[in-house]
């Protein structure tokens, strides 16, 4: 099977995060997929196959399990096939998910030219301890920003969203992934995003790390998509509930060296839903092969 790869949300190879793309995956079982995955090591990969209801559909599998969606494994996965010639004379490609039908827009600018739709921003509370959620990533209860909720956030894939005060903290972090599902009371293969309004980069708006579930079979994700989308919705939501649109870049990966940025558009309609789009960009690195027997 041959498996490109391809770094997201970076322009430069080594940065940003490793996804594993398999263009023509139409064959292939979800057992062989999830096979595929493990063996190919990267926190997901992405499998590409026909589809009669959009152009394509993309499959997601981490080491440990099939994902509804992901952010950086639909940027390097559009990369590769613009690359490859796959997709000449389209300016929008639709993709079927398990989270639902989605555009992808093909813009003609360098630094952020693939925009991705994701799905309606959903959040649920949080009422577990805070103390011990603190402590298994390595922080104390200080650290907590209690001006912002700790909630549940998904436009496509869960995570739960963690106020942090100060910048600092992040490179601090040391996360006990084992310890999660038991203080997840409510949605216990949930990932963890702590995020801080401190950044590195002028142009940042927020500073994320992000602690994968233990079922995963990976610690930790260097940038990531759909978390950013969702962090746009609880911008909206619960930071900035006055405005009704918002463009932000969020920051991620320094603490891995895999640093990249995503670029995140949110607008709220008449009837109060929230629109969710994250722009970035995806470089190849390599093909290889894997053998799954």
């Amino acid at each position: 099977m041959q498996v490109y790869h391809y770094d997201a949300f970076s322009k430069i190879p080594g940065k940003g995060n490793p996804a594993g793309v398999v263009l023509d995956a139409g064959h292939l079982t979800d057992e062989e997929m999830q096979a595929a995955a493990k063996a190919i090591g990267f926190n997901e990969t992405t499998f590409i196959l026909p589809s009669e209801a959009a152009d394509f559909t993309f499959k997601y599998f981490t080491p440990g399990h099939e994902m509804n969606l992901c952010g950086h494994g639909t940027m390097g996965a559009v990369r590769c096939m613009m690359d490859q010639g796959l997709l000449e004379g389209k300016s929008v490609v639709t993709i079927e998910t398990k989270a639902g039908i989605l555009p992808i827009e093909l813009q003609q600018v360098p630094e952020y030219p693939l925009v991705m739709k994701q799905a309606a921003p959903q959040f649920k509370s949080y009422a577990g301890n805070k103390q011990a959620l603190m402590e298994s990533i390595g922080l104390t209860l200080d650290d907590l920003d209690e001006s912002m909720p700790i909630v549940y956030g998904s436009t496509g894939t869960w995570t739960l969203l963690i106020p942090v005060k100060e910048l600092s903290a992040f490179a601090a972090m040391k996360p006990d992934n084992a310890r999660f599902p038991a203080l997840l009371e409510e949605m216990p293969r949930t990932s963890l995003h702590p995020f801080c309004m401190q950044t590195l980069h002028e142009d940042a708006v927020t500073h994320a790390r992000h602690f994968s579930s233990p079922y995963s079979g990976t610690i930790e994700d260097p940038v990531t998509g759909t978390a950013s989308g969702v962090m746009g919705a609880y911008y909206l939501t619960y930071i900035e509930p006055q405005l009704n649109s918002a463009e932000l870049t969020i920051e991620q990966g320094h603490e891995m060296g895999r640093d990249g940025k995503v670029r995140v558009r949110v607008s709220r309609s008449e009837n109060q839903a929230i629109d969710v789009q994250i722009a970035g960009n995806a470089v190849c690195v390599r093909s290889f092969t894997v053998d799954i027997g």
